[in-house]
């Protein structure tokens, strides 16, 4: 283990959340590094003697191996750490022998979407597969009720305009034998509710919505709220661009 490393690597092995999740927490004044609210992301912090303050507690860097696991979330289940309100989360639904790691989702699926979920206490993997700029692709089945005209289509191979921007292009085909699923887009963004919302921008109703690849890992057979733990060679293979 090296001497020194960046704050935000540091945060994000320590279990705490993504890289994106520890930068924004950076920027609220949330982390402290011997007592002084942390400003820079790439400050460099020693190992052997800095005292780093996480909402006011000790982070304590995590030493266990990196775990990853799949899960195929059914609907109903919300994606996330914790809930106020008491919903069942994808955390409820990992196997008790990974209940002692400190785990977390790697981006979102809506509540009323099912499919391919990651589930790690890599910060590293995660950053890279949520950050939009190093374009991994994710693959949704949709079933929307009756099809998609050909000039509707065309809009989302070339961008939808949402309230939060453009889209970049998407690649979509018509599917056959994935009842009720009747189409299959790809997109390597992350925006919330992204699919959802493009195909409701074109006026066409979503009925359901399951996210079966990322990158090159596939959901393949495995049944809704089932895991299974991802080899290290898989997540290595995961983040090199198809």
């Amino acid at each position: 283990m090296p001497p020194k490393i960046t704050l935000l690597k540091y945060l994000a092995e320590s279990g705490l959340g993504s890289r994106r999740k520890m930068t924004e927490a950076i920027k609220q004044e949330r982390v402290e590094v011997n007592g002084v609210v942390a400003e820079d992301f790439k400050q460099q912090i020693d190992l052997s003697h800095d005292a780093i303050l996480f909402d006011g507690q000790e982070v304590v860097r995590s030493k266990s191996r990196p775990i990853y696991l799949m899960l195929n979330k059914p609907t109903g289940v919300i994606t996330t750490t914790s809930d106020e309100k008491g919903r069942r989360s994808v955390l409820d639904m990992i196997p008790a022998k990974f209940k002692t790691f400190r785990l977390y989702p790697v981006g979102r699926l809506d509540k009323d979407s099912t499919g391919l979920l990651i589930i790690t206490n890599d910060g590293d993997l995660t950053y890279q597969l949520t950050h939009p700029g190093f374009e991994h692709e994710k693959e949704y089945l949709v079933a929307i009720d009756g099809s998609l005209k050909p000039q509707a289509r065309q809009k989302l191979e070339q961008g939808i305009k949402l309230s939060d921007g453009m889209t970049w292009p998407a690649q979509v085909r018509s599917v056959r034998n994935k009842a009720p699923f009747n189409y299959s887009i790809i997109i390597h963004e992350g925006r919330n509710r992204q699919v959802r919302r493009m195909f409701e921008a074109l006026g066409c109703q979503v009925l359901a919505l399951r996210r079966v690849r990322i990158g090159r890992l596939r959901l393949g057979e495995l049944k809704e709220g089932e895991t299974r733990e991802i080899s290290r060679a898989e997540a290595a293979r995961l983040l090199k661009n198809a």
